[in-house]
């Protein structure tokens, strides 16, 4: 089951969130993406495989190549559960607006 906390973990690292924006182009191999990147391609795939259990990334077998992709499900748990960090702050807004609005209509 994916989950925001483990989404936000997998992307807690540094490297693995440079394989993600590297997923964030397009479809790729593992050696694509671990082209020009100062960690090994196994190094990669065990980037590759938190992010597919964080729900990040996708795979696909094509022949003997394994490809590669953003799945959205994870970015859909991640922005559910940072709508309502803001769906609390619109609430808070809210009241503080109104208890202000009250306190100007009250005689002085």
């Amino acid at each position: 089951m994916i989950n925001a906390e483990r989404t936000l973990d997998a992307l807690g690292d540094p490297t693995r969130r440079l394989v993600f924006k590297r997923l964030r182009e397009g479809t790729r191999s593992v050696t694509e993406i671990a082209e020009g990147m100062k960690v090994s391609r196994p190094a990669v795939s065990q980037h590759l495989k938190v992010l597919k259990t964080a729900g990040l990334a996708a795979v696909r077998v094509e022949g003997r190549q394994r490809l590669y992709a953003v799945d959205t499900r994870g970015i859909e748990v991640l922005r559910r559960w940072l709508d309502g960090f803001w769906d609390q702050a619109l609430v808070a807004f809210k009241d503080a607006a109104e208890r202000e609005a009250a306190r100007e209509r009250k005689p002085r």
